[in-house]
C-alpha cells in the first residue's frame, strides 16, 4: 500500500504540472524540389513540384497542384544543349502527371543517355537558377545470375526469395541501385535500394533480392520482400554516380526512421543549387529476368 501512494502522488503530482503547449506554426516559403533522371537509351525525366508545408494536409488535389509548370529546363550532355518540354500524363483517377523530356520540335537538338557521359541541368522559374550535375558510370557491375529459394522457416509453401550472383570490379567506387518489376508491372526500388562497394569490393557474393516497394501504399509485413510462386521477376540494375548514391542512401535512411525518437539525426544530401530539394540521377542499366515456377 505505501509503495502505491507513493505511485499515486507521483502521478498526480504530474498530472497537476502538466500544461497545454500551442505550437503557432508559419506557413514556409515554397521551395523547388527536383526529381530528374537519365539513363543510358532513355530521354531525360525531370519531375518538378514545390515543396509542401510541414504541416500541410495531403491529398490528390494538392499533390496535383504542387507541380511546377512554364520552366525554362534545358540540358547539356558537353556538346550539345537541349531545352526539355513539359509533358502531360492523365492519370486513371483525374489528375495529370507533369514532368519536363525532349521536345520532338527540337530533334535535331534531342538526346538520350550514354554511358560514359556528363550531363548539365538547369531549371530556370520565376527569375531563380537551379543547377545540377549527373553522371552516367560505365556499366562495369552487372548481375551475374537470377535463381530462387523456397522462404526458410515458413509455412507458406507458395513465397519465394529472390537469389543473386554479383562481381565487384575491383577499386573503390562502385555505386549500384535496384529496383524489380512483377508480372510486367511498373519497377519498384528496394526499401533499401542503394549501396556503396565498401565491404564487397573487388568480391563476388551472393545476396537475397527484396522485391521492391511501393511506398504510397501499406505492405504486408508477411510477405514483405518476398515473391510468389509463379511470378515473372525483372531485375533493374543500376549502376550511378556517388552523388546519386548519396541522395537516395539518406532519403531511404531518413524515411526508415521517421517516428524514432532514438534514430540518429540524419540529412537528406541531393545535388540540386540555389536551396533547391531532391537530385537529378545518371543510371546505366542492366536487366535480368526470372521465372519462379508455379507449385
Amino acid at each position: 500500500m505505501k509503495r502505491l501512494s507513493i505511485i499515486v502522488i507521483i502521478s498526480l503530482s504530474v498530472t497537476s504540472c502538466e500544461k497545454n503547449i500551442d505550437f503557432k506554426t508559419t506557413k514556409s516559403a515554397d521551395i523547388l524540389v527536383v526529381d530528374g533522371t537519365i539513363e543510358d537509351g532513355k530521354a531525360p525525366q525531370i519531375v518538378l513540384t514545390h515543396s509542401l508545408n510541414y504541416f500541410a494536409a495531403i491529398n490528390a488535389q494538392i499533390a496535383a497542384n504542387s507541380f511546377v509548370h512554364n520552366a525554362v529546363v534545358t540540358l547539356n550532355n558537353g556538346t550539345t544543349t537541349s531545352t526539355l518540354k513539359e509533358v502531360e500524363v492523365p492519370l486513371a483517377i483525374g489528375y495529370s502527371l507533369y514532368y519536363y523530356t525532349n521536345d520532338p520540335a527540337t530533334s535535331a537538338s534531342n538526346f538520350f543517355g550514354e554511358q560514359g557521359k556528363e550531363y548539365n541541368l538547369k531549371v530556370s522559374i520565376n527569375g531563380q537558377e537551379y543547377m545540377s550535375t549527373s553522371h552516367i558510370p560505365i556499366l562495369t557491375k552487372k548481375c551475374d545470375s537470377l535463381w530462387w529459394k523456397p522462404v526458410p522457416n515458413n509455412p507458406d509453401t507458395t513465397l519465394a526469395t529472390l537469389q543473386g550472383k554479383f562481381t565487384d570490379p575491383v577499386g573503390l567506387g562502385n555505386y549500384i541501385r535496384y529496383f524489380t518489376s512483377v508480372n510486367n508491372n511498373g519497377f519498384l526500388p528496394g526499401e533499401k535500394s542503394a549501396f556503396d562497394d565498401q565491404v564487397i569490393d573487388g568480391k563476388t557474393y551472393d545476396i537475397q533480392i527484396d522485391q521492391g516497394v511501393d511506398r504510397n501504399n501499406p505492405v504486408d509485413e508477411k510477405v514483405k520482400g518476398f515473391f510468389h510462386r509463379g511470378d515473372t521477376v525483372v531485375l533493374k540494375f543500376c549502376n550511378t554516380d556517388k552523388a546519386t548514391y548519396t541522395f537516395w542512401n539518406t532519403w531511404e535512411f531518413a524515411y526508415q526512421t521517421v517516428g524514432n525518437p532514438f534514430s540518429t539525426p540524419n540529412k537528406v544530401l541531393g545535388n540540386i543549387s540555389n536551396g533547391g530539394l531532391g537530385a537529378f540521377c545518371g543510371y546505366s542499366v542492366d536487366y535480368k529476368k526470372l521465372i519462379i515456377p508455379k507449385l
